[in-house]
C-alpha cells in the first residue's frame, strides 16, 4: 500500500479517503513493463481509479506516466512493450494482454499525447472515427452532444490539420467521447497550449466528468492545474508510485509544493538531481 500524503496543517480540511464502499473501476496491481525484452520501465506500479472521479498521475519526464496509460489501453503492443508482471483489472475483469480494440469496446479510450488527430480528415470524419467500434444508432446524437461541449468544432469544416492546437485537443477529446467510454485516459492535455486555452480545456474536462459521469485518469505535467481538477492523485518516480493521496493532501504537502508546485516560470526541479532529496522525501 502506498504512503498517503499528510496535509500541511492539522487544521486544514481534508477530503475523506476513498472507502471500501466506493467502487474501483480500474485497479493496477504491482505491474512491471518491459520494452524490447530488456528495458524495464515500470517497477511494481500500483494505483486505483474510483468510478466517477478524476485521478491525476504526476511525475517528471521519464517517470513512466505515459507507459502506464499505454499498459492500460493495450497500446504497448505497438511499441514492443509488454506487461511482464502484475494485473490490470477494469470493472473486475483482467485486461492486460488483450488487444487495444477490445479494450476500447470494454469502455476505455486513450487521448494520446500530442493529440494524434488525422490531419487530412475533417473534424466530422475524425469524430466519426472515434465511434468505429460502435454498432448502435446513436452516433448522430452523440455528434450533437460533442458539438454542445465544443461548439467551435462544428464551425470548422476544413481539414483538421488546420485547426489550432487548442482546437485539435478539443477534437481529440471529442473523438474519445464518441466511443461512449466509461474511462478516458488523458495524456498531457495541456501540452503546447496557451494558459487561457489550458483553463478552457480543463474546465470542459471537469464538465464532462460531472455531466456524463465519465471517469478520467489524467497524466499531466501541469501539476497545479491537474490537482485543481482531480479528486485524488499519484506521484511517480523511476517507474513506481512514491506518493498518493487526495488532491487536497497533495496540494498541501510541503515536498509536492517545492518540487511540483513551484511558482512562476521556474524550471521544475528534478528529485534525482538533489542530494538532499532522499533525506527530505518522507515516503522513502
Amino acid at each position: 500500500m502506498q504512503t498517503t500524503a499528510t496535509a500541511a496543517s492539522t487544521n486544514a480540511p481534508v477530503v475523506p479517503p476513498v472507502t471500501a464502499a466506493k467502487r474501483m473501476m480500474l485497479s493496477v496491481n504491482n505491474i512491471e513493463v518491459v520494452y524490447n525484452d530488456v528495458i524495464l520501465v515500470l517497477r511494481g506500479l500500483s494505483l486505483e481509479v474510483p468510478e466517477g472521479e478524476i485521478v491525476a498521475l504526476l511525475g517528471a519526464n521519464g517517470a513512466g506516466k505515459s507507459t502506464t496509460l499505454k499498459a492500460i489501453s493495450g497500446l504497448l503492443k505497438t511499441e514492443d512493450g509488454e506487461v511482464t508482471r502484475g494485473d490490470i483489472t477494469f470493472n473486475g475483469e483482467r485486461i492486460n494482454g488483450i488487444d487495444p480494440d477490445r479494450i476500447v469496446r470494454k469502455g476505455i479510450f486513450q487521448v494520446m499525447e500530442g493529440r494524434r488527430i488525422i490531419a487530412d480528415m475533417t473534424c466530422l470524419e475524425n469524430l466519426r472515427l472515434g465511434a468505429y467500434t460502435r454498432r448502435d444508432n446513436g452516433v448522430k446524437d452523440d455528434l450533437d452532444m460533442v458539438f454542445s461541449y465544443f461548439p467551435r468544432l462544428k464551425e470548422r469544416t476544413g481539414l483538421a490539420g488546420y485547426l489550432s492546437g487548442g482546437e485539435q485537443q478539443m477534437l481529440a477529446i471529442g473523438r474519445a467521447m464518441m466511443a461512449r467510454p466509461k474511462l478516458i485516459l488523458m495524456d498531457e492535455p495541456s501540452m503546447g497550449l496557451s494558459p487561457l486555452m489550458v483553463k478552457e480545456v480543463f474546465s470542459i474536462v471537469q464538465q464532462i466528468n460531472r455531466d456524463l459521469g465519465v471517469t478520467i485518469l489524467l497524466v499531466e505535467q501541469n501539476a497545479r492545474m491537474a490537482l485543481q481538477a482531480a479528486t485524488r492523485g499519484y506521484i511517480m518516480e523511476n517507474g513506481k508510485v512514491v506518493l498518493d493521496g487526495t488532491a487536497e493532501e497533495l496540494r498541501n504537502n510541503e515536498d509536492v509544493k517545492e518540487f511540483y508546485l513551484g511558482g512562476g516560470n521556474e524550471e521544475r526541479k528534478s528529485f534525482k538531481n538533489l542530494k538532499s532529496f532522499k533525506r527530505r522525501k518522507r515516503w522513502i
